[in-house]
């Protein structure tokens, strides 16, 4: 197996990596680290796509949704895949992604952004949350961590806490829902997400990675429909 670096930025949180992995009689797989750490690649999406899933199906019409952390796009594109989706925003720390999504730096990059829809943002999450209007989304996805316990950067563990969960809460319309995807349950969040919703549960999901069986998580919370 070899791996052939594509593109490398170095910003404020540390090192952005884009690379490779190329295996003899296999298709090229498409990798991203930051700092060393492997956040995702273009082999095993289907996470991404049950984040995605999961959260349409809570939805009677998630017109407007919220997607926290652009990585290589694959929640995105499922979120586009939905005719009921008018706007798709995703909140994107690092300039750097964006810009190598727009310039086909990653390949299906240009194709996903051309959609009208689709409506890439740079911007600290929290940030973006805090700017944002009340009632703005029907949907909010948060994918920029491999959850609380498996930080990229350890200033993500804000996003986890009450005060931006509020804020979460603040942006959500009636019958709107939250989804966090983690790589393992987390009791603390859910535990949060109750206490500022109301409501909150855990669902494991089976995918193979690398050929490996692992187990995802999505933590769920929703807000009452309107009366």
């Amino acid at each position: 197996m070899e791996y052939v670096e594509i593109a490398r930025t170095e910003t404020e949180r540390g090192e952005l990596v884009l690379r490779e992995r190329r295996e003899e009689g296999s298709p090229n797989v498409l990798e991203l680290r930051a700092n060393g750490v492997f956040v995702m690649d273009s082999q095993e999406t289907s996470t991404e796509q049950a984040l995605a899933d999961a959260a349409l199906e809570l939805v009677e019409e998630p017109h407007d949704v919220l997607v926290g952390g652009l990585g290589l796009g694959y929640t995105m594109h499922r979120v586009l895949a939905d005719h009921r989706v008018e706007r798709c925003s995703v909140v994107e720390i690092e300039q750097a992604l964006v810009d190598w999504m727009r310039d086909g730096t990653i390949p299906h990059g240009p194709a996903l952004l051309a959609d009208e829809r689709a409506n890439p943002v740079v911007a600290d999450l929290a940030v973006a949350l805090l700017e944002a209007p009340e009632s703005s989304y029907d949907l909010v996805l948060m994918d920029v961590d491999n959850g609380p316990d498996q930080l990229v950067h350890e200033e993500n563990e804000a996003l986890y806490r009450q005060p931006f969960l509020e804020q979460v809460h603040r942006v959500l319309r009636p019958g709107g829902a939250v989804v966090v995807w983690a790589a393992e349950p987390s009791i603390a969040l859910e535990a949060t997400l109750r206490s500022v919703f109301g409501n909150a549960e855990s669902r494991g999901y089976e995918v193979k990675l690398q050929e490996r069986d692992e187990q995802y998580w999505l933590h769920v919370a929703r807000v009452p429909s309107a009366a």
